[in-house]
């Protein structure tokens, strides 16, 4: 069966070099990630290498977007700049690879207005179908004012925003993460917890924003099965009762507005949850790659979990091919077989 993953990472030199080199107490600590094993010698890679990466995991189209932070993390001059850059990138390596690779277009967030700018640039470009954000940039969440006229355009553009986890503030991580070994800090405040709470609440503050009651085509991703919020969706949803201003419950926006991925944690009993909460037509497959290695039998086991070949067939590439308006498997097929693998 055909396999789509989104939430693909990689990065540049250039963004790397800028990251590292702010100073201490504005720089993103969760970039050191990036140094595990054999992380960096696949992140910054977007041809071939990763190309037979994904055949080796029976994966046949991925698509890219930035590792975290992206460029949230720098000044706007450097941000515009280098999101520029990585845009570029993603663009050539999609024309080298048509019907192996697309990108989520990175965007210069701490400059709202370059940001929309940089969205319109790409908006006809092919290798673009989704945007990579994160709940905030600096000291502004992605539901501020500022940023509702790119909202408004992702709308517009059929561009879903994938709404990817960042390190919390250090004012939360002083509070919260810290006490023990640095390593162990900087575990708990990223992939053991803190990525997971910072995602999931900025996902819950464009609902509570009302940015789906005024842009109701907008589309969210999140990963890691929907960030902590469906395992508390019951919960959750007693903030209809106070929030009276929205259109709907709020419980009711996953239903409609945003879409759930397994970021690599291909487990059933996940699957099985969610669909408690979710409907199969709103999850789609994510490898988190180089972080995660996807392994074509665990797929194709996690796949088969589900009785229905349709439910498969959704959660495998039909969802992300309608979400991202990419080629149906049969166009794919047919493309293809005409120019044989790029």
């Amino acid at each position: 069966m055909r396999v789509i993953t989104i939430e693909e990472h990689w990065t540049t030199e250039g963004i790397d070099r800028a990251l590292r080199a702010r100073p201490a107490g504005t720089r993103d600590e969760s970039v050191a990630l990036n140094d595990r094993g054999d992380i960096p010698a696949r992140l910054f890679d977007i041809g071939e290498q990763r190309v037979a990466a994904m055949d080796a995991a029976g994966v046949d189209v991925q698509i890219l977007s930035l590792a975290p932070p992206g460029t949230h993390g720098l000044p706007a001059g450097e941000a515009i700049e280098l999101s520029r850059d990585a845009n570029d990138r993603m663009s050539e390596a999609a024309g080298r690879h048509p019907t192996r690779l697309r990108a989520m277009t990175t965007l210069p967030m701490s400059d709202p207005d370059a940001a929309v700018a940089e969205l319109e640039r790409t908006a006809n470009d092919p290798g673009h179908v989704g945007i990579m954000s994160y709940g905030r940039s600096g000291e502004r969440p992605l539901d501020d004012p500022a940023y509702d006229d790119l909202l408004a355009a992702a709308a517009a553009l059929r561009r879903p925003v994938f709404l990817h986890p960042q390190i919390p503030p250090n004012a939360v991580r002083e509070a919260s993460y810290r006490g023990f070994d640095a390593t162990l800090d900087l575990a708990l405040a990223t992939f053991g917890w803190g990525w997971h709470i910072e995602a999931g609440t900025a996902a819950l503050r464009l609902i509570l924003r009302g940015v789906f009651d005024r842009h109701p085509d907008l589309q969210l991703v999140l990963g890691h099965w929907g960030e902590m919020l469906l395992f508390a969706l019951d919960r959750v949803d007693s903030l209809s009762n106070i929030a009276t201003h929205l259109e709907r419950r709020v419980a009711e926006y996953f239903a409609t507005n945003i879409h759930i991925t397994t970021s690599g944690m291909l487990f059933p009993r996940l699957l099985r949850h969610a669909l408690d909460f979710t409907s199969v037509d709103r999850i789609l497959l994510s490898g988190d790659y180089p972080f995660h290695r996807l392994d074509a039998a665990a797929v194709t086991g996690f796949l088969r979990t589900l009785p229905d070949p349709e439910d498969r067939r959704k959660i495998a590439h039909a969802n992300a091919e309608s979400l991202y308006r990419l080629p149906s498997s049969a166009a794919g097929d047919q493309t293809a077989q005409l120019q044989g693998r790029s």
